[in-house]
């Protein structure tokens, strides 16, 4: 079978393809001998935890330790009384009504 890759190095596999391998979203791309070598992957959800976690160099001890951290009731931080006169809404000043002048007569 022939596959065209485009312009943006993207590929379709043919479905007759895809349908032996069975269905999957990921494959694992290698090159060898002058060969593209796709193997389909199933990652699972857990999997990417691991990987992340293996990334950061955290142990399930430290994971456990963060639980145990999270699920601790904590007190609410207190807030510092502020006084309320700061907050306090001031009248406007009234606004003394101008007098018309009358024009003279001359």
């Amino acid at each position: 079978m022939l596959a065209k890759i485009t312009s943006k190095n993207q590929l379709t596999l043919p479905k007759s393809v895809t349908q032996a391998v069975g269905a999957t979203e990921y494959f694992d791309v290698e090159a060898r001998a002058g060969q593209i070598i796709l193997t389909p992957v199933r990652i699972q959800r857990g999997d990417a935890v691991r990987a992340k976690m293996a990334e950061l160099n955290l142990t399930d001890s430290d994971m456990a330790d963060a639980v145990a951290w999270a699920r601790t009731p904590q007190a609410a931080p207190a807030l510092a009384a502020e006084p309320l006169a700061a907050y306090a809404v001031k009248p406007a000043k009234a606004k003394k009504a101008a007098a018309k002048k009358s024009p003279s007569k001359a």
